[in-house]
């Protein structure tokens, strides 16, 4: 394996296999064709050779109220999974208005654009760098028992970006506000990669907390089982030499190295690393 071959395992999408959601003239989505299949039975969507259109007029509640009639038959169907009634906001780019909200569980489906948020936690003492990893619950529904970052959390359309780092930082490793209040904001990852659902169109906001040399994570919302204080440079191999990590953390970590010089500019990837965890936004 490779640290390439994880940037590259998280781009797997062929876009003629996709065609456009729009709504309102604006496109709000990347729907799988036999998708779209799906949504030419509801009058809510009006599926052509080049685009899915939502038909849907009125505010913001109202095309909430509609699309989440249609998720509820697709879920009927045994097409699309619930995800506890967790919503994101939809919108053509990050910081515009949003035109409706999308339970979780169907955010692939429509191939709406998802945000989140990693923290990096690591230490600088005990001979060199290293970060704190996680291990992700057997129940997640996601990546279960996988390695992962100190923190990590969708943004909701209950919270923004920073609202949900306090209170993702709280829940799943005890960080206090006024130590999330050290967070480094160091850039943003992209994403987009196929799934059996549809597809996965991230962007991940990425922080670095240093933190203090007796500071212990601990897990309180039952995601992560523990946390292993790790050196960075271990961290990292690991990364390239197995698929123990959850697939978008991977991403994560190698930006990480990265920035902090454990993958160096001669290394042959290094560019294309560097390019590859930043996928254009645009269609």
């Amino acid at each position: 394996m490779s640290l390439l071959q994880h940037v590259r395992a998280c781009n797997v999408y062929d876009a003629a296999r996709f065609l456009p959601l729009l709504h309102e003239g604006a496109e709000v989505g990347l729907v799988r064709r036999d998708n779209a299949a799906r949504l030419g039975r509801f009058a809510l969507f009006q599926v052509g050779p080049d685009a899915v259109t939502l038909a849907g007029v009125g505010g913001f509640e109202a095309v909430s109220q509609a699309v989440d009639q249609v998720v509820e038959q697709l879920v009927a169907d045994g097409v699309v999974p619930r995800w506890r009634n967790e919503f994101f906001a939809v919108a053509p780019r990050w910081g515009a208005p949003p035109h409706f909200r999308l339970d979780r569980g169907a955010v692939p489906f429509f191939g709406t654009r998802a945000y989140g948020v990693h923290l990096n936690g690591f230490v600088r003492d005990r001979g060199g760098l290293h970060l704190w990893i996680g291990t992700r619950a057997a129940n997640k529904q996601v990546a279960p028992g996988k390695l992962d970052n100190l923190v990590a959390g969708g943004i909701s359309c209950e919270h923004g970006l920073y609202e949900t780092l306090v209170k993702e930082s709280g829940e799943e490793a005890a960080l206090p506000p006024e130590l999330v209040a050290r967070a480094v904001p160091v850039g943003a990852v992209s994403y987009r990669m196929e799934t059996p659902l549809g597809l996965r169109n991230d962007v991940l906001f990425l922080y670095d907390i240093e933190l203090p040399p007796d500071f212990r994570p601990r897990n309180s919302d039952g995601e992560i089982t523990d946390f292993t204080l790790m050196p960075a440079a271990d961290v990292v191999e690991r990364v390239r030499t197995s698929g123990d990590f959850k697939f978008n953390v991977n991403l994560v970590i190698i930006d990480f190295a990265l920035r902090h010089g454990l993958v160096r500019p001669d290394d042959p990837d290094y560019l294309e690393l560097a390019m590859g965890l930043r996928r254009p936004l645009g269609p």
